[in-house]
């Protein structure tokens, strides 16, 4: 009767009421019975002392180029994501003529931080439009589910080429943006996103096309989805700065756009050690916009964004005359030299003598010390390099090359660039119109590993710091992205659902270590995080993984949007 029984588990059913002792039943990838259930299955999987709950889904991926050749969806499947929404913040390899496939690339590269040459070897190119990406994408193997934007950058390339990355867009540029929108809505797509921050930009630093477009461009393919009643809206914001006249104005436009189309805007939000309550008018505007009618939800993470530091991928003081050399050689002999005392003395007075005027990027500048931190564990909190260095009586570079020449090398130094309070980071997960996620898997590779965003609430704020109740963590992860994002058969453990499902130990679910490893196509370079603590990964009502470890089935399938859903109904 049933092709899986999970016996005897906790049931954490992700609505955020009370857990409660039962079976599941699975049979045709969905699920058949929960409750008490005599019959065998043909497979069995033992939950007693576990908790079964929803797999957890991630609206904030880019593993657009990742999926061609990764068929797990890894770091992501490792920390219980059973489906990623992919195609944020403009970035998606289609719509793209195969001969144009260098615009695309240009725009995703230094955002994904995938080199060129990776994606180039990793990706084979079939599809020109974007109801044709999702039948590519269809084709491959998966182990986890994956929706798809369609992406701004992406339609205005296909639309105006070269163009696309310098001038306005023409009455024609724009019509066929919009029917290429209009088809990749009805192919599947779940909507539309773009991106109008600096901080994303081409390999030479000019901005991504997306950030090209005049507002009226962003309003009129907004317009699309509200003439077809379907699909959300993601933006990576404007810099609007501090002037309150800029943000009051981007504001407006959100808040107009979202009640006018009536299409759900959705955007992320991190707070500033520079300016702490910069995030609340921002979250003023979920209220306000709802208040007049429209819909809007912001998308928070679970913990400090940071960047990874280390001697294995990249230091503050890589572009400094004196660290180059050292920096060119191979790991093994960069610890030889380190040991040679008068080498660190010059390396230290020079990346002493940093100073912003020096620097071409966040990374290049002089860190701050107190606020630049030792990875010793994976779930923190951190002692910061200065704490240290005062311990040991030394400059804190010495700390920091003493402290990796003791680990070979091989450890991380944790800078935070965003979300450094605990406190108002909880606060923006409680809010009722946020949505916990933002992992942005498959980006800034060797960089961010912020995939165990998901672990991070189970391990930390649930168990650690008891400030969520199990079922409260479980609901952020699996409900609320469900439900923000239309995936109305998913989140929820329920008879007649979709059979995506973890069974964990509550007790010792965590995010691992991250390491370095170069397995990507061309032997690129990424960071990658494992976890501990899950017993089962079960997809479409397969189990993909057990005890962390891949049972070699790719049941992941495509998730396609209401239109397309509609349209096979």
């Amino acid at each position: 009767m049933y092709e899986l029984v999970i016996r005897g588990g906790e049931v954490v059913d992700g609505s955020g009421l009370p857990s409660y002792r039962a079976d599941i039943g699975i049979r045709s990838g969905r699920i058949s019975r929960i409750g008490r259930i005599k019959d065998r299955g043909r497979q069995e999987l033992d939950a007693r002392g576990l908790v079964v709950a929803p797999g957890f889904i991630d609206g904030h991926t880019h593993m657009d180029a990742q999926v061609a050749w990764d068929p797990l969806g890894t770091c992501s499947c490792w920390h219980g994501v059973t489906t990623a929404i992919m195609g944020n913040c403009g970035f998606t390899l289609a719509p793209c003529r195969p001969d144009e496939k260098h615009l695309v690339l240009r725009n995703l590269e230094r955002a994904e931080d995938i080199p060129a040459e990776a994606m180039e070897a990793g990706i084979d190119w079939t599809w020109e439009t974007y109801a044709q990406y999702l039948d590519a994408l269809e084709g491959l193997r998966k182990g986890i589910n994956y929706a798809g934007y369609v992406g701004h950058s992406a339609l205005r390339t296909y639309a105006m080429g070269e163009r696309a990355f310098s001038e306005p867009a023409t009455a024609d540029d724009l019509m066929t943006m919009k029917r290429e929108l209009s088809n990749a809505l009805y192919a599947g797509a779940i909507g539309f996103t773009t991106s109008r921050t600096r901080n994303h930009a081409t390999p030479d630093g000019s901005p991504v096309a997306s950030r090209v477009a005049a507002w009226s461009e962003v309003r009129e393919l907004v317009g699309v989805m509200s003439e077809l009643g379907a699909g959300v809206f993601e933006i990576a914001s404007e810099d609007t700065g501090r002037d309150p006249e800029r943000i009051r104005d981007y504001l407006n436009r959100l808040r107009d756009l979202a009640v006018e189309t009536g299409v759900p805007v959705t955007w992320g939000m991190f707070s500033s050690r520079a300016v702490p309550d910069h995030w609340r008018q921002f979250f003023a505007l979920l209220d306000e916009t709802a208040r007049a009618g429209g819909r809007m939800f912001a998308q928070v993470h679970s913990r400090a964004i940071s960047v990874l530091l280390s001697f294995e991928t990249s230091l503050p003081f890589d572009g400094l005359p004196e660290w180059g050399p050292l920096r060119a050689l191979p790991l093994a002999e960069q610890l030889a030299a380190l040991r040679d005392q008068t080498l660190r003395t010059r390396l230290i007075a020079a990346a002493n003598r940093m100073d912003s005027a020096q620097a071409v990027g966040a990374e290049a500048r002089r860190p701050d010390y107190e606020w630049l931190f030792l990875m010793e564990q994976p779930v923190g909190p951190h002692r910061s390099i200065a704490s240290i260095a005062r311990e040991r009586d030394v400059d804190p570079v010495e700390a920091m090359i003493q402290l990796a020449l003791e680990r070979d090398l091989h450890c991380f130094f944790v800078q935070p660039l965003s979300n450094g309070q605990d406190d108002i980071v909880l606060e923006m997960m409680r809010h009722p119109r946020s949505v916990v996620t933002f992992s942005d898997s498959g980006a800034h590779v060797s960089q961010i590993m912020d995939s165990s965003l998901q672990t991070h609430v189970l391990a930390y704020w649930v168990r650690e710091r008891k400030a969520l109740t199990l079922e409260e963590g479980v609901r952020l992860l699996t409900l609320e992205p469900a439900s923000a994002w239309g995936l109305h058969d998913r989140g929820l453990l329920r008879e007649g659902l979709a059979a995506d499902l973890v069974v964990f130990d509550p007790d010792r679910v965590a995010p691992l270590m991250p390491e370095v490893v170069d397995d990507l196509p061309a032997g690129a370079r990424r960071l990658r995080q494992k976890a501990t603590g899950f017993a089962a990964s079960i997809v479409n009502g397969v189990v993909v993984l057990r005890d962390g470890e891949h049972t070699g089935a790719h049941p992941g399938r495509v998730l396609r949007g209401p239109l397309a859903a509609a349209a096979l109904r």
